[in-house]
């Protein structure tokens, strides 16, 4: 019997919702960095909560995993360029934890979507105001953490730029993630329901801005000590050039020759991994290093990897020279770049390719703040600056912010800008300034309230100098962190379902 193929019946079960969902997704990479059309963070959810409208849980489900699909395609694609161009994986691997990447993160806006037909009430002001938000941004929470987390393209960091950046100090990156989906959900009932609940969402839109333009105006910490002079560092060393044997010599004399132009400085950055090679291997010039800055009264942090000589272990590392020697260890390691969550067979075989495939091992987790130039300073690594929460661990001492990076990892895309769009709310919500040197760019000075006062070019060689104030308090944010805002959305979605399923007896 011949198999045959009906276009006619299959396009019929492609919904105009269907549609609109993967329009919606693909849009909404374009609310951040480098685009920053912020709006489309309320525009892209809202349209996706109206394709809910009755819908099936099963089809809503649908919906959402489109939405998360084409959204997370679309914003970070440049995984690709990381795995195949740089990590020499082959193209078709590279592909697929692309496309599987995308897919997960699609679960969980299926998740919510079933959630939110299945268990939130259909219509009215709690579930649009109320109980969708909160859903969202429990989602949007739990993504951030679970499986090591993936808190890229949260929708507050969209919103650096906007009137509700103001809610940074207040409730974090997920704070104003929440506002967004708020808005989000009014301007869908405002669309389609009751002249009353239209009424109640344009009441809520004015709360957010006035709450956001009161916390933008509030002071929230204050200096706790003189300035300092901070360099920062840009070596735009190619990825494809940075581990050659042949590299090595003349990346060493660069950054040598760039700091020495500025002894006359409190502290000089060099960025993530600027010597390409094992600490144990470069004891000679790094102790002539230290010697030279001690000589100058200038401290030197940078970047190295290191090798435990009594477990094997590898790690990225800050070392700083200059005083007292310190080091700080990477904790949140990047999955598949710096360790691979793969059965040993899989392991055999990226051996057998050539393939990178050694695990590098965490940094202790409750790491104290460095001491760099009199300051106390709060560290990270590369991707772990996505991780705010994690950085409340060298708060309240830490007057700083220090982010080294190699987004020559990413290429020319989107993701450089994305990563220093992260990196300024992080300085937003512990009102702190944050010194951020990257390898080949985008290095940058970024002030307490995440506006960026200075910046370098990409992939040039740069040194980007700034003044910048140690700063000390502790806004709400820094203070209770996300615990309290993901234990009221959880709250406020089992009001949802518990109201819908008291509607329905």
């Amino acid at each position: 019997m011949a198999l045959r193929f009906h276009a006619g019946a299959a396009l019929q079960r492609v919904a105009p919702a269907d549609i609109g969902a993967i329009l919606a997704g693909v849009a909404l990479p374009f609310a951040f960095a480098p685009w920053d059309y912020w709006a489309l963070a309320f525009v892209s959810p809202a349209v996706l909560f109206l394709s809910w409208r009755a819908a099936s849980a099963r089809r809503a489900a649908v919906r959402g995993f489109l939405f998360g699909f084409a959204a997370f395609l679309v914003g970070t694609w440049w995984t690709f360029i990381s795995v195949h161009d740089f990590g020499q994986a082959p193209a078709v691997l590279a592909a697929f934890l692309t496309v599987a990447l995308a897919a997960i993160m699609g679960g969980y806006y299926a998740l919510l979507g079933a959630v939110a037909v299945r268990w939130l009430p259909p219509s009215g002001a709690l579930r649009w105001l109320v109980a969708l938000p909160a859903a969202w941004i429990l989602v949007e929470w739990l993504r951030g953490w679970f499986l090591s987390g993936f808190p890229w393209l949260s929708l507050g960091y969209s919103q650096t730029d906007s009137f509700l950046g103001g809610l940074a100090p207040l409730g974090g990156v997920y704070g104003i993630g929440w506002a967004c989906a708020l808005w989000a959900g009014a301007l869908a009932a405002v669309l389609v329901d009751r002249l009353h609940v239209r009424a109640l969402a344009v009441a809520a839109m004015l709360a957010t801005v006035a709450v956001g333009g009161w916390a933008g105006r509030t002071t929230w910490t204050v200096p706790a000590g003189a300035p300092i002079e901070a360099v920062m560092l840009q070596g735009a060393i190619g990825q494809d050039e940075k581990w050659l044997e042949t590299s090595l010599a003349p990346t060493r004399q660069l950054y040598l020759d760039m700091t020495r132009a500025h002894w006359d400085a409190d502290l000089v950055i060099w960025p993530e991994a600027a010597i390409p090679a094992l600490l144990h291997h470069e004891i000679d010039f790094i102790a002539a290093l230290d010697e030279e800055a001690r000589s100058n009264d200038t401290e030197v942090l940078l970047g190295i990897l290191e090798r435990d000589a009594e477990t094997g272990d590898y790690h990225n590392v800050l070392v700083s020279l200059g005083a007292e020697p310190e080091i700080y260890r990477k904790r949140h390691l990047v999955p598949f770049g710096e360790y691979f969550p793969v059965p040993a067979f899989v392991r055999r075989w990226m051996r057998l390719m050539n393939l990178p495939y050694t695990d590098f091992a965490p940094g202790r987790p409750d790491p104290p703040p460095l001491q760099l130039a009199g300051v106390q300073v709060a560290p990270t690594i590369c991707y772990e600056d996505a991780f705010g929460a994690q950085q409340r661990v060298f708060f309240p001492a830490a007057e700083l912010l220090i982010n080294v990076s190699n987004d020559a990892w990413f290429g020319d895309t989107q993701a450089p800008h994305q990563h220093l769009q992260i990196a300024r709310m992080r300085a937003m919500e512990t009102g702190r300034w944050m010194l951020r040197a990257t390898n080949n760019g985008i290095t940058a000075v970024i002030d307490p309230r995440g506006r960026v006062t200075q910046r370098s070019a990409q992939f040039v060689p740069a040194v980007v100098t700034a003044e910048v104030t140690p700063m000390q308090g502790l806004p709400p944010w820094l203070r209770y962190g996300d615990g309290p805002l993901a234990a009221l959305a959880a709250g406020l979605v089992l009001l949802g379902a518990l109201r819908r399923n008291t509607a329905e007896r």
